[in-house]
């Protein structure tokens, strides 16, 4: 260990956290959350501690080490989770037990949704967050907050009355109709966004709730929203998910080295990323997503469904970006510090175009353009002023055109990782809500063509049976159930051929 690295041990904070061990580079090789810093990142140089190969190889590499404190356990657990998703430190691959990573998924959409672990996460429909890295951890966090927000974690077959786990608070009982599908819904909302960092959100959003019922004299509901709140405020000193809104983003390493590269004026708060999706010009749609204080924030996140079908991404970027910075869009979603925009010169010629046509000129765009990871500034007109002496100290170098710099930077760096990170989650974005379209679009055109569905059955079918395959896979009895014996039997008249085929 070296003398600098010594020195620095001794201020490590006794508070949660997440740290960051670097190399002699300065790349990140290994980033570990701990419950209680000081003791954790220590035990890595007790002489004493008998240590396996690979972790002594960790050991042997680490020249520095760099930390963020947070607020609770599992916000460490959260922030490890995103900081390795980032960075893909090559020790966290190395040093991890298990064969796979860990997901939670709730089936929010289904009419019996259930919230559970897996390590296998499926293109169903439902909603994953995740990976993280301790199975166990994340069982601890369900369990804690599923006093809060009761949910379900499967559905027994033939089962017609709550089962014990209503009775204990922690089940909402939807086979006695204890609860509706609705107010359900309400509450897994709430616990989706206990799991993005947002308890601070939703302990106002409860507070609320309490004084409106109180208001209305309906003190039993009065007494559930106090003690969900009381539980809600005192997740801090459980095991519990991150409450993000008290990162120290000026320790963020990718973002010092993107403030310091792109000379920009302040921490980029707010970052953007933007990507097109389409089939040869049909269901065109545009993807919004938003970093705060480096961390992607879901519930920020937004999609665009382009005004024309056109098979031209120069346009569909143009429109987009017009629409984002519209005056209402501005005071409703706020301003972006940073954009990124997925693609090479010609769609951030058109995101820039559109940008300077409603007079927002000081945002900063760059892109990022796929084949080579370029970082691509637009001379003039990108805001940013490129740092020469950061950039050669990362090991990058820039081409010139007349009117573009196309940057080059190691692919390990904190920053290019960044960039990847936000513009592989606006395609991921993108394609996703494109691919809902498509569906959409051939459920309408296969229920267009029967006599007598009009839109409001197809909605209705749609909604019972939830797709195309679920109205096919649809028996006699349940159409009918669905919508009268008479109007099932055109139904089952005309599906009847796509069923045999």
């Amino acid at each position: 260990m070296n003398k600098a690295l010594e020195a620095k041990l001794k201020t490590l904070p006794k508070e949660p956290g997440v740290y960051f061990h670097k190399d002699k580079s300065g790349e990140i090789i290994y980033v570990g959350k701990a419950a209680v810093l000081r003791n954790r990142v220590r035990q890595y140089f007790q002489a004493s501690r008998a240590r396996d190969p690979k972790t002594e190889a960790l050991v042997e590499e680490i020249y520095d080490t760099d930390w963020m404190t947070v607020d609770s356990e599992l916000e460490a657990l959260f922030l490890e989770a995103e900081m390795i998703r980032r960075y893909m430190p090559r020790y966290n691959i190395l040093l991890r037990d298990d064969k796979t990573l860990s997901y939670i998924r709730i089936d929010y959409d289904s009419n019996y949704p259930t919230v559970t672990t897996t390590r296998r996460p499926l293109d169903d429909g439902a909603r994953y967050f995740g990976p993280y890295f301790s199975t166990y951890a994340v069982r601890q966090a369900l369990k804690l907050l599923r006093r809060i927000f009761p949910f379900a974690t499967r559905r027994i077959p033939g089962q017609k009355r709550a089962t014990l786990h209503y009775h204990l608070g922690l089940d909402p009982g939807l086979e006695e109709g204890k609860t509706s599908l609705e107010v359900y819904r309400k509450n897994l909302r709430g616990l989706m966004a206990v799991i993005e960092g947002k308890r601070t959100a939703i302990i106002k959003e409860t507070e609320h709730d309490m004084k409106r019922a109180a208001k209305v004299q309906d003190y039993e509901a009065a007494a559930q929203y106090r003690n969900r709140l009381f539980l809600l405020q005192n997740l801090s000193k459980q095991v519990i998910f991150s409450d993000k809104e008290f990162l120290d983003i000026s320790k963020d390493h990718a973002l010092n080295e993107l403030v310091e590269v792109l000379g920009l004026t302040g921490f980029p708060r707010r970052i953007e990323g933007y990507d097109i999706s389409h089939m040869q010009g049909t269901n065109v749609v545009a993807s919004m997503v938003v970093f705060t204080n480096g961390v992607s924030d879901k519930a920020e996140y937004r999609k665009f469904k382009t005004r024309k079908e056109h098979n031209n991404d120069f346009y569909n970027m143009n429109e987009t970006i017009g629409r984002r910075l519209s005056e209402k869009n501005l005071k409703q979603w706020g301003k972006p510090d940073l954009v990124l925009i997925d693609g090479g010169k010609g769609q951030l010629d058109a995101a820039i175009r559109a940008r300077d046509q409603v007079e927002q000129g000081a945002i900063p765009f760059v892109g990022l353009a796929k084949r080579e990871e370029q970082i691509v500034i637009q001379k003039d007109k990108s805001n940013v002023i490129l740092n020469e002496v950061a950039l050669h100290k990362l090991g990058g170098f820039t081409h010139e055109s007349d009117d573009f710099i196309l940057v080059n930077i190691p692919h390990n760096t904190n920053v290019v990782k960044l960039l990847q990170r936000i513009r592989d989650e606006s395609h991921r974005f993108a394609v996703t809500y494109h691919s809902v379209l498509k569906v959409k679009q051939q459920t309408a055109s296969l229920l267009d063509d029967i006599p007598g569905v009009g839109p409001v059955t197809r909605k209705k079918l749609i909604k019972q049976f939830g797709s195309t395959r679920g109205v096919l896979e649809a028996t006699d009895t349940e159409l009918a159930k669905a919508l009268g014996a008479k109007k099932a039997a055109v139904v089952k008249q005309y599906l009847v051929p796509t069923r045999q085929a």
